[in-house]
């Protein structure tokens, strides 16, 4: 309950910290066309992938302990799903769904992190869709299942992106599980596509999770190894890595039961009741994942933004010098300019002496003029040249002496030029500092912040944080080390500093 408790709280402290400090400035200039936190203040998720008949849905239903998802060997369902907990309905009942919402609902309530699929159109809104259930699996998560992946079909079939709705989806999942079966070992097109370009562009490796499912159809162990073997080759020809990655081997009691295949006579699925086992627990720990996600999506985001403000702030104070300089060289080249006026007069007989209020007054006028013609042609023409240099050596504004600054700075290049051409430099310098002192202080010290409560939170086990303390409070966690209670009053954030 305390490492629950925990989790709740740190998750909802980072919400904040990106609402309040990140959010205005990616608003502002253009970074995000919604907020930040919308995509990240909803439960955790995981998304399933997999070929039309890896038994997605079968495996859904495992989980959740009821047939919630039609199943089929042809493809049953061509829509994406959200699978959430109905926290109104009665846990003692038996296990159903509650409530069903369309995908126009979906994408416009403001509760749910979804509003950045609207690009996708009606089309796609047509194959949204929300299902409320009353499974205490989904207490702390909520599933994605998704159209099975096919091999002859085009976007023009489905009507919209396929691919992009997959990649959107990727980077607002928690954990990404790709299913397999036995009898499609190999992958097709639209699997292929998805592993090989749209995931691995849009989430991170340590977030996906491989599975072969429906292993209780192999005849034999010899039959499963081949099957195997067959698909980690495959696999590391599509992802690239020399590794090969890690196949998790499941399948559903449910189905196995309901089956003409007799589980009784495949003895070496009794030895896999652990990979059946490590599946099931790396989904229910999606809250930790979020965790991580979430730490990485604020350093991420605020390293982002910290060079975007670093270089559009750099910019700023280098035009303000080049105008101080400029304009101390305006003034110079007025005073001469009312010094000539003045001599050439005195010595036409035009003027009194050097000294003469008529002389003086001229001397004066001619200087504004001279100020005034080099503010409105010379000073104009520079500060375009200086800005035109600027804008094809961007890359100048900020340090680039790491790897990671220049892949951070890549993120939002095209930014700072669009956003430099489109103001021509003219910005609020004191409003840059501001904004960038806020976000450099996210960057620096917030994300700091972050990792040490993670690092925390990983000093509290689930058998600690499930017993309760002998005596006092009962949420109190048993722990050898005083120092890993959080102090009452103080956040995870608080207490990691």
């Amino acid at each position: 309950m305390y490492r629950e408790n925990y989790i709740n709280s740190l998750r909802a402290e980072m919400v904040a910290m990106v609402e309040e400090n990140l959010t205005p400035v990616a608003k502002e200039y253009g970074y995000s066309e919604v907020p930040l936190e919308s995509t990240i203040k909803w439960r955790p998720m995981v998304l399933i992938l997999g070929n039309y008949s890896s038994g997605k849905s079968t495996l859904i239903n495992e989980f959740l302990g009821a047939d919630i998802q039609a199943i089929g060997q042809a493809p049953t369902d061509d829509s994406f799903t959200i699978i959430t907990y109905d926290d109104d309905a009665d846990d003692n009942a038996e296990v159903h769904v509650t409530q069903e919402r369309d995908g126009k609902y979906l994408l416009n309530d403001p509760d749910y992190p979804f509003e950045i699929l609207k690009k996708h159109g009606q089309r796609f809104s047509a194959h949204f869709r929300l299902k409320k259930v009353n499974s205490p699996f989904l207490k702390n998560l909520a599933l994605i299942d998704t159209p099975g992946m096919l091999d002859s079909i085009t976007e023009r079939d489905r009507g919209y992106d396929y691919q992009e709705v997959i990649g959107d989806m990727a980077q607002l999942a928690d954990l990404v599980l790709v299913l397999f079966d036995p009898h499609k070992a190999g992958t097709v097109r639209e699997s292929h596509t998805s592993l090989r370009e749209t995931i691995a562009t849009r989430t991170f490796e340590d977030r996906v999770l491989f599975v072969l499912n429906r292993i209780d159809e192999c005849a034999s162990l010899t039959d499963l190894l081949q099957v195997y073997g067959t698909l980690c080759w495959n696999l590391s020809q599509i992802t690239g890595r020399k590794d090969i990655p890690s196949i998790l081997l499941t399948y559903s009691l449910r189905a196995a039961k309901n089956s003409n295949i007799r589980t009784e006579e495949r003895d070496f699925l009794y030895n896999l009741e652990n990979q059946r086992l490590k599946l099931k627990n790396s989904i229910l720990d999606a809250p930790r994942y979020r965790l991580d996600n979430l730490a990485t999506f604020v350093e991420t985001h605020a390293e982002r933004l910290d060079h975007f403000l670093e270089a559009i702030y750099s910019y700023r104070k280098r035009l303000r010098g080049f105008r101080f300089r400029f304009g101390l060289i305006g003034l110079i080249f007025s005073l001469i300019g009312g010094a000539a006026a003045v001599f050439a007069g005195a010595s036409a007989g035009f003027l009194g002496g050097l000294y003469d209020p008529l002389a003086i007054g001229a001397g004066s006028a001619a200087a504004v003029l001279c100020l005034i013609f080099w503010m409105l042609v010379p000073m104009r023409y520079f500060k375009s040249v200086f800005h035109r240099n600027y804008l094809k050596n961007i890359d100048r504004l900020i340090s680039l002496d790491t790897q990671t600054r220049q892949d951070s700075w890549l993120a939002v290049r095209d930014l700072t030029y669009r956003y430099l051409k489109k103001t021509n430099g003219k910005f609020s310098l004191r409003n840059v500092k501001q904004q960038y002192t806020a976000v450099h202080r996210v960057f620096t010290e917030g994300t700091r912040e972050i990792r040490k409560a993670l690092n925390e939170l990983a000093n509290i086990k689930f058998t600690e944080a499930a017993q309760p303390a002998a005596h006092g409070d009962p949420l109190e966690e048993k722990t050898s080390d005083p120092s890993q209670h959080q102090r009452p009053g103080l956040s995870p954030l608080d207490s990691a500093t």
